[in-house]
């Protein structure tokens, strides 16, 4: 079998080291990867966006599937032209990832499907949205309506905050088209989870939620990132959460998306809030999340691979299951000097090699490359470092661990994630 991999970050990291224990005896490639993915997969000299000549690439190597991890290729319509060459591929086609590339489009579609979420407004110029903002009054949020990279959000406490936002990407286009169309919603507040539904367009088959942690620093301040860490399982996230997010959440935007001759096959990421009133949907997402992936893959006892190749050639999960082991995973971001901003590139990376050894521990690789037969930085995040074990307790542990003990210039990462759920346990001990 001969599998490839679009992305070369953590997320697709992690895809490829859960499909190789899967099928271990299977052809891997991956477009552009890592200094992590070399050990396990062919790399191919083709940036994520080069949706042709992958395309290409794949009829002319017969792959037997292909797994689209970041979200620019989806919106590009990678997908569609893998279906125009008849080509088996997990993702869902440019029309249906409009959940993730279009803030705005979401919406409408949550509204078409009943599905709760944020009072919001939409705008394409500034004066009506400031004129909005002086109306309704703080606290909102302001979000760039297209992608941008997890940065596009931007929570207000105070009017003014809400109309720098709203200049920032209308005015001054600091998000670029990302943010020419804007979404200004009501402020929720609760705790956040993150839901992953593999999907054949009409069942949803929801993975173990899980608890992304979005600010740069510890306590949960500073700049928004593409996340700093997560933990799973999530206490919060009882049987009657989880089975109120498919009915009320999956199933109804599913049967939006089809309304609107955009079925959704792949991975449904819904970003949710508990609130005092229910859950509510912060957005969707078209594709695994990263860091989540690094922390709900380790906890699957079934092959993701069968999963995969059913919805990608067309088939129905119906009646399909999931089981998962009754362990706890925590994984640590290490982001290079600079993040989110910016970011340098090029430190060497140490990596102790007692922590290869380890069985309860897994080192995705996102931001590096080799350079003179070694793993250096290659800017953002670097590296995600997840502990698995029988509490969160010792995740935690194993992750904070080895997360102290990898080296490279500049380092940034945090010490608390898990932090709430760690709070939780200790109240009830």
């Amino acid at each position: 079998m001969k599998i490839l991999i679009v992305g070369h970050g953590g997320r697709e990291h992690a895809l490829l080291h859960t499909l190789h224990q899967n099928r271990p005896d299977a052809r891997f490639y991956i477009t552009r990867g890592n200094a992590g993915t070399a050990a396990l997969a062919q790399s191919l000299p083709f940036a994520p966006a080069d949706i042709d000549a992958i395309a290409d690439w794949a009829a002319g190597n017969t792959m037997d599937l292909t797994v689209i991890g970041p979200e620019a290729p989806l919106a590009a319509g990678i997908v569609d032209a893998f279906h125009t060459k008849g080509l088996p591929v997990f993702g869902p086609s440019r029309a249906a990832a409009s959940i993730e590339a279009s803030k705005a489009w979401a919406k409408r579609m949550m509204q078409r499907g009943g599905v709760p979420t944020a009072a919001f407004a939409t705008f394409t110029a500034l004066e009506p949205a400031l004129a909005f903002i002086r109306e309704h009054g703080p606290p909102l949020a302001v979000k760039a309506s297209g992608l941008a990279a997890g940065k596009g959000v931007m929570l207000c406490p105070s009017q003014d905050d809400a109309e720098r936002a709203a200049r920032a990407m209308l005015a001054e286009a600091r998000f670029g088209d990302a943010g020419s169309e804007i979404v200004i919603e009501q402020f929720l507040e609760g705790e956040e989870l993150s839901i992953f539904a593999l999907t054949d367009g009409t069942e949803a088959l929801l993975m173990v939620p899980a608890q992304d942690h979005k600010r740069l620093l510890e306590g949960d301040r500073g700049p928004n990132t593409g996340g700093m860490g997560a933990y799973a399982p999530v206490s919060i996230a009882t049987p009657a959460l989880v089975d109120a997010a498919r009915n009320q959440v999956f199933l109804p935007v599913l049967e939006a998306l089809r309304d609107a001759d955009a079925p959704f096959r792949g991975l449904l990421y819904a970003g949710l809030m508990q609130t005092a009133d229910g859950l509510r949907v912060i957005e969707f997402n078209a594709r695994f999340g990263d860091p989540e992936t690094q922390v709900v893959l380790p906890l699957l006892e079934d092959s993701l691979l069968d999963a995969l190749v059913t919805v990608a050639r067309g088939g129905s999960l119906a009646g399909a299951a999931l089981r998962w082991k009754t362990a706890a995973a925590l994984t640590t971001v290490l982001a290079a000097p600079g993040y989110p901003e910016s970011s340098s590139t090029g430190q060497p990376i140490h990596v102790p090699a007692e922590l290869h050894a380890r069985s309860d521990l897994l080192i995705f690789h996102a931001g590096t490359r080799v350079q003179g037969g070694a793993p250096v930085t290659d800017g953002g995040r670097v590296l995600t470092v997840t502990g698995v074990a029988a509490t969160l307790e010792e995740a935690a542990a194993i992750s904070r661990s080895a997360a102290a003990d990898i080296t490279f210039e500049g380092k940034q990462y945090r010490q608390d994630i898990g932090w709430r759920e760690l709070e939780r346990h200790a109240r009830t001990a």
